[in-house]
């Protein structure tokens, strides 16, 4: 059986679930679809975006992909039990790390960063209903920050000031986990990390969602082949050029990216 890992988001932040899906399984084919003519999700209904997911989704079935990776909060919490019942494959979504940012909170409180889009949804409702035990939980919606990241933003003056307005009161309540709802704020950990007290933490979900796909893949008895390293075979649906020039700016930012080969865009 030919597998191949079929991956989308609305523009490159599941780029990062790209790359540490490559890294632990280098030799595992994966399509990446960048949905950039509908960037951003955030600020979209919901039922738009649950529709949008579903055409996705084919798209890459028809490309040969045998699981299917939602690498986007707001479209993970919009569509994937809906993706679930309609397809015939496997289907992993993100979710913000709420409970491993509880678990390993020493001060009992957590702050979780995302689009105004994911903040609002209910998926990270029941999660902090779940999880949240007995600590507090901030939610913070970060309008425009997704914007910049994929404009290939990570460290300007202008997103040091936006992380710094926003974390700034959780910092004095004592956020000791900084848990990141949104695969685009990936890209903004070295960012955060020197802009945060060396004692909070930053939590994304990018490599346990890795290791979930892997798992779900040898649960259906799709086996990730031997072989050399594999390059990611990336579409954008809107301006192919631009989603390029994205990628080396994220580059020479110093982002980790996994090989990747943009190819025509798609419809």
């Amino acid at each position: 059986m030919q597998v191949r890992a079929g991956i989308f988001d609305s523009g490159v932040g599941g780029l990062t679930v790209a790359e540490a899906l490559h890294r632990l399984g280098p030799a595992l084919p994966i399509s990446y679809l960048a949905d950039t003519a509908f960037f951003p999700y955030g600020n979209r209904a919901v039922e738009e975006v649950s529709d949008r997911a579903l055409v996705l989704a084919k798209t890459l079935i028809a490309g040969g992909a045998t699981v299917i990776v939602v690498a986007c909060n707001t479209a993970s919490s919009a569509a994937l039990e809906r993706l679930r019942a309609e397809l015939d494959i496997p289907v992993v979504g993100m979710e913000p790390p709420v409970k491993p940012a509880v678990e390993r909170s020493r001060s009992r409180t957590v702050a979780i960063l995302a689009t105004t889009g994911t903040v609002s949804g209910a998926r990270l409702a029941r999660l902090t209903e779940r999880h949240s035990g007995e600590a507090t939980v901030i939610t913070i919606a970060m309008p425009g920050l997704a914007d910049l990241v994929e404009a290939g933003e990570t460290s300007s003056e202008r997103i040091r000031a936006m992380l710094a307005d926003a974390l700034r009161e959780p910092v004095a309540r004592g956020v000791d986990e900084v848990a990141l709802g949104c695969t685009h704020y990936g890209f903004l950990r070295p960012t955060l990390a020197a802009q945060l007290p060396a004692s909070v933490e930053v939590l994304d979900a990018a490599e346990p969602v890795a290791s979930r796909v892997l798992t779900v893949m040898a649960e259906a008895g799709q086996h990730v082949p031997a072989g050399p390293p594999q390059e990611v075979l990336c579409y954008a649906t809107g301006d192919a050029d631009q989603f390029e020039a994205t990628i080396r700016r994220l580059r020479d930012g110093g982002a980790a990216l996994p090989p990747l080969r943009v190819l025509r865009p798609v419809a």
